[in-house]
């Protein structure tokens, strides 16, 4: 593949990839002071991709690289090395940033705008006619819950309804990709659930959206796939079934009867936990090797005569693993 000056593919259509985001060993070094200029590596290597048409989360805790990461995408800096490409073109190209839609954190629209020359202004930025932003905007107001506040100063929205003019700025010209940085920060839960539900229904018209965001579990409800990142570095990369799913499986069982006869029934077996639920109801967490091992434990909870009333494989939340997940980078050695 032939190169520019700077490293980057000379040419590369939308048609090459069927990935929205792809990020090939991707290096960021910036100096730091006026004497020392001491190296900072705030991305180190990092290799991921964004499928077209999912909701992807960018994770990490602060100083991980996930600014930086979106400000390459963006063209806002230049990467030291590697490649990234935006909806099939170089990072920072011109062409695929007009089918982005950004939301910055702590994004704050001038206070002198109303919701509607607020969007007037940024539709302008993005080459729209008065007549499209006009139409787009009355759409766009009522999508974010804000259809009585268009001709409303800005200086009277809460942190909340900011954050939601900010999202209806970021879909104006109705982009191909969003990239979303901490989009709930302010937004109360009403709010934030009336995002997924916007969020989703873009994914069903084949949007892509990348989030960038702290309230793990706000992503992991509404999220396909997440990248974790530490230090620059990427950790770990999957889905949320899979980062979620314990290395090592569990399986919780409730059953009418005392806790006592219920750690009976599981002595052959690696009990974790057994308690009393409510007086006649108890439950365990066993772990469990295989579905032969399932089926050995479920006929010694009958064989004793207890009846099942519940039967679940048992999983971390999403902040568990990405607390664990950094808690490991952080030990490993270098």
């Amino acid at each position: 593949m032939n190169s520019s000056d700077n490293g980057a593919p000379a040419s590369i259509t939308a048609g090459d990839s069927s990935a929205a985001i792809q990020v090939r060993d991707l290096h960021k070094t910036y100096r730091q002071g006026l004497i020392f200029r001491k190296r900072v590596h705030a991305l180190q290597g990092t290799t991921f991709e964004v499928p077209r048409g999912e909701i992807f989360g960018l994770l990490g805790p602060n100083g991980a690289g996930k600014t930086t990461m979106i400000k390459v995408l963006l063209g806002v800096v230049r990467k030291s090395a590697g490649d990234a490409y935006m909806l099939g073109r170089p990072a920072g190209d011109r062409i695929a940033r007009r089918g982005v839609g950004y939301l910055p954190e702590n994004h704050r629209i001038p206070r002198h705008h109303t919701g509607n020359t607020a969007l007037e202004y940024y539709g302008r930025l993005a080459g729209m006619t008065y007549p499209e932003i006009r139409k787009r905007s009355i759409d766009l107001l009522g999508m974010v819950g804000l259809a009585e506040w268009g001709n409303v100063s800005v200086k009277n929205y809460s942190k909340g309804m900011q954050q939601r003019l900010g999202l209806a700025q970021a879909l104006l010209h109705d982009p191909e990709l969003l990239i979303l940085d901490e989009p709930t920060d302010g937004v109360d839960p009403v709010g934030r659930a009336e995002m997924r539900e916007m969020l989703r229904s873009l994914k069903d018209r084949r949007r892509t959206i990348l989030i960038n965001s702290h309230l793990l579990q706000e992503v992991e409800l509404v999220c396909d796939h997440v990248a974790i990142l530490h230090k620059g570095k990427l950790q770990q990369a999957g889905s949320i079934k899979d980062l979620t799913q314990n290395a090592q499986a569990s399986l919780r069982i409730g059953v009418m009867g005392d806790e006592a006869a219920l750690s009976a029934a599981l002595s052959e077996f690696a009990v974790q936990q057994v308690k009393q639920n409510v007086p006649g109801q108890a439950q365990a967490l066993v772990e469990v090797r295989d579905q032969a091992n399932v089926d050995q434990i479920i006929d010694a909870v009958r064989s004793a005569g207890l009846s099942i009333i519940q039967l679940a494989p048992e999983k971390r939340t999403l902040e568990e693993a990405f607390v664990q997940i950094v808690h490991d980078a952080g030990t490993a050695p270098p």
